[in-house]
C-alpha cells in the first residue's frame, strides 16, 4: 500500500512537473508582437478555403481575406505565410497556441470571444439569417404560397432543428434565441471542417433542414441557389472582424490603423463588393471547372502539365505556377519581345528545339520542359533540389548566363553560389549595379535583377498556394 501510495505521489510530481513544463513553454512561445514579427518578416496568417475567403480560379489565387491580408502584409513590410484552417471550430486555439500570427476569418465580436482574444476594428456589419429552402415547385407557386410552406419569424422554429458548428457565433445565437422566443431550438452540431458554404450546400442538397449564416454569405450563395430563402433575420447587426492574441497589442494597433486608412479609400469597398455582392461573378465562379471549390483543377491544360512535370521530375503544381507565371495559361499571348505561347518561349529558342508552332499547347509544353531539363543539368554541383530548381528558373527566366554570373559574383563576396536563397539572389540584383556588372569577372554585363529575383520568389509563393488547394 505504502509503495503504490509512493508511486502516485512520484506521477503526481511528474504530472506537475511536466505541465508547469508545458505552461512555461507556452508562456515563452506565446510572445510574438509586431517587433518579433517584423525580425522574422513574416505574417502568419489562418485562412478558411471557402467561396468568399480563399480560393483558386482559373490558376489565380482570389478571395477577400486574402486580398485584404495581401494589402496589410504590404503596408506592414511583411512577407504573407498562409495557414489553411483544417477545423474552423479550433481557429482561436492555433491563435492562442502561436501557430499564427492573426485568423483572418469572419468572427462575429461577441464577449465570450473578447476573453479569448483580441478584435480588431470591424471590417464590415452583417445579421445573421435563417437559411432554408424553397418548395421544389417554387417556381409554379404563388409568392403568398412559398411563404406558407416556409419559417417566416424565428418563433416558428420552436421544437425544429437547425444545423451549425459547434464553437460558431451561430450555435451561441440560437442558444440565446431559444430564450428569448421561449422555446427550445433543436440544435443539430456539425462538424468543424466545414465551412459555412458547405453547410449551406447541404440545406441546398436536403441533407440538413435549416442553418444560420452571416447575411452577406447567404446572398451571395442564394444568388447561386436560387432555391435558398435567406430573408429571414435571426440576429441584430453584428460586427465582423478578425483575431490576434491579446499578447500582441502593437500588432493589433498597426492593423487597426491599416483598417482605418483602408476604409478611406475606395479599393476597400471595391474588394468587399467584389466577392459578396457581384452576383454574376460568383454565379461564374462557381459554374467552371476550373474553381478549386469544384474540382481539383487548375487550368485546362492539367493532363499537359502533369505529364511534361512527370518527364522533369517536378511537382505539377509547381510547373503550373511557372506557366502561369509565364502566360497565365494564355495560349496564343505574345511579349513585347516576342516570347509566344504558354511557355513563352524565344524563336530561336523554339527553333533549336524543334517547335514549329509556339501557340500550340503541346508543342509549348514539351519544349518549354525540354528547355528547363537542359537548364537544370547545368546546376548538378548544387546538391538541394529546390535551391537546384531556383536556379533552372532564374536561368528560364533571364539566361543562364547572367545567372553564371550571379554565381561568381557569389563567390567573389564570399557567398556561397550553390544557394540561390540570401546568396546567389542578391548577386542578381546587384547586377543592376554598374560597379559589379562591369566588374572583370562579370561577362554578360547588366541584368534588371529584380524581374529575375521577383519571378523565383513569385512562382514558389504560388506554388504554395496551389499545395494548400490542389491536391
Amino acid at each position: 500500500m505504502t509503495k503504490r501510495i509512493g508511486i502516485l505521489i512520484i506521477c503526481c510530481l511528474y504530472l506537475s512537473a511536466c505541465q508547469t513544463k508545458k505552461k512555461d513553454l507556452l508562456e515563452a512561445q506565446v510572445y510574438r508582437d509586431l517587433e518579433e514579427i517584423a525580425e522574422d518578416g513574416k505574417l502568419k496568417a489562418l485562412i478558411t478555403y471557402s467561396a468568399t475567403s480563399y480560393f483558386l480560379y482559373r490558376g489565380q489565387t482570389m478571395g477577400y481575406e486574402y486580398e485584404l491580408l495581401n494589402r496589410l502584409a504590404k503596408k506592414l513590410n511583411l512577407e504573407l505565410e498562409l495557414k489553411v484552417s483544417r477545423n474552423l471550430d479550433e481557429m482561436l486555439d492555433e491563435l492562442n497556441n502561436c501557430d499564427v500570427d492573426i485568423v483572418a476569418h469572419g468572427l462575429a465580436i461577441t464577449q465570450e470571444r473578447k476573453k479569448v482574444v483580441a478584435f480588431s476594428d470591424y471590417l464590415y456589419l452583417t445579421k445573421q439569417v435563417l437559411v432554408q429552402r424553397k418548395p421544389d415547385n417554387w417556381r409554379k407557386l404563388t409568392v403568398d404560397n412559398i411563404k406558407a410552406s416556409m419559417i417566416q419569424d424565428p418563433v416558428e422554429l420552436i421544437g425544429d432543428t437547425v444545423s451549425v458548428r459547434a464553437n460558431s457565433s451561430y450555435f451561441k445565437r440560437m442558444i440565446n434565441l431559444s430564450k428569448e422566443i421561449g422555446g427550445n431550438i433543436i440544435i443539430d452540431t456539425l462538424e468543424g471542417a466545414l465551412s459555412t458554404d458547405e453547410i449551406i450546400k447541404q440545406v441546398v442538397d436536403k441533407k440538413i433542414k435549416y442553418t444560420i449564416a452571416d447575411g452577406n454569405l447567404a446572398r451571395i450563395n442564394a444568388s447561386h441557389y436560387p432555391i435558398l430563402d435567406v430573408n429571414i433575420p435571426v440576429s441584430f447587426s453584428q460586427r465582423i472582424s478578425w483575431a490576434v492574441r491579446k499578447s500582441s497589442p502593437k500588432l493589433l494597433e498597426a492593423i487597426n490603423n491599416w483598417i482605418e486608412e483602408e476604409k478611406q479609400g475606395l479599393d476597400y469597398y471595391v474588394i468587399y463588393n467584389k466577392y459578396f455582392k457581384n452576383k454574376r461573378s460568383f454565379k461564374r465562379r462557381a459554374k467552371s471547372d476550373f474553381y478549386s471549390l469544384n474540382n481539383n483543377q487548375i487550368s485546362s491544360y492539367d493532363n499537359l502539365i502533369k505529364s511534361n512535370a512527370t518527364a522533369l521530375g517536378w511537382d505539377w503544381r509547381l510547373l503550373a505556377s511557372l506557366i502561369y507565371q509565364e502566360s497565365q495559361f494564355q495560349a496564343g499571348d505574345t511579349s513585347w519581345a516576342g516570347a509566344k505561347g504558354l511557355m513563352q518561349m524565344m524563336p530561336s529558342t523554339a527553333k533549336e528545339l524543334g517547335i514549329k508552332d509556339r501557340e500550340n499547347p503541346e508543342e509549348s509544353l514539351r519544349g518549354g520542359t525540354a528547355y528547363l531539363e537542359r537548364l537544370y543539368k547545368n546546376f548538378e554541383p548544387v546538391k538541394d533540389s529546390v535551391q537546384r530548381i531556383k536556379f533552372t528558373m532564374a536561368s528560364y527566366n533571364c539566361g543562364y548566363q547572367h545567372v553564371k554570373d550571379a554565381q561568381n559574383l557569389a563567390e567573389f563576396y564570399g557567398l556561397d553560389k550553390y544557394t540561390w536563397d540570401n546568396n546567389v539572389d542578391k548577386m542578381i540584383l546587384a547586377l543592376s549595379d554598374p560597379k559589379n556588372y562591369n566588374h572583370e569577372i562579370v561577362q554578360y554585363g547588366y541584368v534588371r535583377g529584380v524581374e529575375t529575383y521577383d519571378y523565383v520568389k513569385e512562382i514558389f509563393s504560388r506554388y504554395n498556394l496551389y499545395s494548400s488547394l490542389v491536391n
